[in-house]
């Protein structure tokens, strides 16, 4: 499956949602679960604006990432899915530990719009 065919259906809150409880990892379901409350998103909500924040925000090396880890997977959806779930996550979970942190597109899942947090 070519990379861009990949990226647009885990860009589809429905089928990462299923992927999700097809990757059987309660951990990262909790994390996202708990992210997603926090944007007010279902967990495939928050799963695909995760794949699209990493195509808009992922530097050179996080691409470089998921490539080596795409080449070595048997799986490649979810482990695309798991890794950009991961970036993003890690994103939510450093802006939730600085508050005052400006609200920024590439590190929320609303996508710039404020409709998280408190708007700004």
């Amino acid at each position: 499956m070519l990379l861009g065919t990949l990226l647009a259906k885990l860009e589809t809150a429905a089928y990462s949602e299923v992927l999700l409880g097809e990757i059987g990892d309660l951990v990262l379901l909790t994390r996202i679960e708990a992210a997603g409350r926090h944007h007010g998103e279902t967990p495939g909500d928050y799963a695909s604006a995760s794949v699209a924040r990493f195509s808009q925000g992922a530097s050179d090396e996080d691409w470089l990432a998921v490539m080596t880890a795409l080449e070595r997977s048997q799986e490649p959806a979810a482990t695309c899915l798991r890794h950009m779930a991961e970036w993003a996550l890690a994103r939510d979970e450093q802006e939730l530990a600085s508050p005052e942190a400006p609200h920024s597109p590439k590190s929320c899942s609303c996508g710039g719009t404020g409709g998280c947090h408190d708007g700004s």
